[in-house]
């Protein structure tokens, strides 16, 4: 685990710390060194436009990073809450939201979240808008099933038969205990969420040229590779293979630091 988040320290110390010591622009274009190839000057060359290739991939990993934490953050808040009304509520509160979460997930994640990014116009944000609204069910479906068997204990059942009051029983008896749950389905998510939307610029309906998407960057390079430039695309390519398996190896962990004696509970990994 150590090495896997290691690595994304890395990548999100050296992406964001870019500005500062790489004083190259991810967006800048030079016509004299059109599909140049990796050197002292371009460490992984340039594209079909002369733009440099190592500033656009931390570019890259700003984005991905930036995704990655994102989607996980706002679907687990809304995810998370629905799955503790669910739990907590009455009976025709968690039919509903049993059934509405029910029919998302009749849909795999990434087919619904092409299909929302289709319908409310291609780009970043609404990419990234998709794969929240696709993964919200799963943190919904894992914290209702925790909120259940917690509320179920003996101690929630004393402190109801004591009179402490609901609001406290749920802050200090019940959420504690589905918090862990819940960041390993942030952890498998945020590497589904990297990957997902590097898949989503790869066709076009992720981040639009000339953003510096890793995803995207693949596509541009893809063309190019067969003709022996092959640096366009390969180092994306590579960043995003190391990202996602960086983050599935840390979630994997998470789970098991979380219970070790669990079996694998999380979605989307």
């Amino acid at each position: 685990m150590l090495v896997a988040v290691g690595i994304l320290v890395a990548f999100a110390v050296l992406a964001f710390s870019a500005p500062l010591w790489y004083g190259i622009s991810p967006l800048a274009t030079d016509p004299a060194h059109v599909l140049g190839a990796p050197s002292f000057a371009h460490p992984m060359g340039t594209d079909d436009v002369g733009r440099d290739v190592f500033a656009r991939f931390l570019a890259g990993a700003r984005i991905s990073l930036a995704v990655g934490l994102g989607v996980a953050v706002c679907a687990g808040v809304v995810g998370a809450g629905l799955g503790v009304l669910g739990g907590l509520g009455s009976g025709w509160v968690d039919t509903a939201l049993s059934r509405l979460l029910d029919m998302v997930l009749a849909f795999p994640p990434l087919i619904l979240a092409m299909a929302i990014t289709v319908g409310l116009g291609v780009g970043l944000i609404t990419a990234c808008l998709g794969i929240v609204l696709s993964t919200i069910p799963y943190y919904a479906r894992i914290t209702r099933s925790d909120v259940l068997r917690v509320r179920s204990a003996g101690y929630v059942e004393a402190a109801v038969a004591l009179g402490v009051p609901p609001r406290r029983v749920i802050r200090r008896h019940i959420v504690p205990h589905v918090v862990p749950t819940i960041l390993v389905q942030a952890a498998t998510t945020f590497s589904f969420a990297i990957l997902s939307v590097a898949g989503l610029g790869f066709i076009g309906l992720g981040a639009q040229i000339p953003t510096p998407e890793w995803g995207t960057m693949v596509t541009e390079g893809s063309s190019l590779f067969i003709s022996g430039h092959w640096w366009v695309s390969t180092f994306p390519g590579i960043g995003l293979l190391i990202a996602t398996a960086a983050a599935a190896v840390a979630a994997d962990r998470v789970r098991v630091l979380a219970d070790p004696h669990a079996t694998v509970r999380t979605t989307l990994a």
